[in-house]
């Protein structure tokens, strides 16, 4: 299955909001069921290692209705590090429903900008967080993302994403065919898998970035997990 570079609906403009809305519950309930927010724990644990932090700052770009910076931050209190996680989203709407989802978590601040320009000063952030948003992208643009966000974090940028395979590619189709109607979905969800990398693919992307030795892991059902560990630079 080769790469497809159509655009997915959501990064469209013009999107009705509600169809929108839809789209982003539809999405946080596949997230919950298929596992979104661990590659992004794993990714965290792995970058940590056996260090013990008391607190930590985490910058999540593309971040949706911020489903994945709310399973973040629990993790860490159940791990007590107290853990102050920006989002940032470029649609507006997204970004309000985003701050509706967090407006009871003071720990989560959400930001409507660019994730391909954030408005921060260097090493703003012990981690940057990707989590199944680089697939949005070509590959020029996802090195020079991952260039930019090495200037933004001190400790590692975490990357949680699709892995393009048939399997995927079907089993998502059939799977939103039978839970819902919205069409964002029905042809996002596909697509995704189709605009995503193999595993190979992955690898040579983060190692064509050279900002920081790579860590890659496979996780179930066809997703993978990145840490590029950026030193200590604090």
């Amino acid at each position: 299955m080769r790469r497809s570079y159509d655009k997915e609906m959501m990064d469209l403009t013009g999107n009705s909001p509600d169809l929108l809305a839809e789209d982003l519950r539809n999405l946080r309930i596949l997230n919950r069921y298929l596992r979104g927010a661990r590659c992004v724990m794993l990714g965290l644990r792995l970058a940590l290692g056996h260090e013990t932090l008391k607190r930590m700052s985490v910058l999540d770009v593309g971040t949706g209705s911020a489903d994945i910076p709310v399973a973040v931050l629990a993790w860490a209190k159940r791990r007590n590090v107290a853990a102050k996680i920006v989002c940032v989203e470029a649609d507006p709407i997204t970004a309000r429903i985003a701050a509706s989802q967090t407006k009871q978590l003071a720990d989560i601040d959400i930001i409507q900008g660019d994730a391909c320009a954030p408005p921060f000063s260097l090493r703003s952030f012990d981690f940057v967080v990707a989590s199944q948003f680089l697939h949005h992208f070509s590959e020029a643009a996802i090195v020079d993302l991952l260039k930019q966000w090495a200037k933004l974090a001190r400790r590692a940028i975490v990357i949680g994403d699709l892995v393009r395979h048939p399997v995927a590619y079907h089993g998502i189709r059939l799977l939103t065919k039978l839970t819902t109607h919205n069409v964002m979905t029905l042809t996002d969800a596909p697509l995704s898998v189709r605009r995503a990398f193999t595993f190979k693919e992955w690898r040579g992307l983060l190692r064509q970035a050279d900002i920081g030795s790579v860590s890659m892991f496979s996780v179930f059902p066809f997703r993978m997990a990145a840490v590029v560990r950026l030193g200590d630079r604090r």
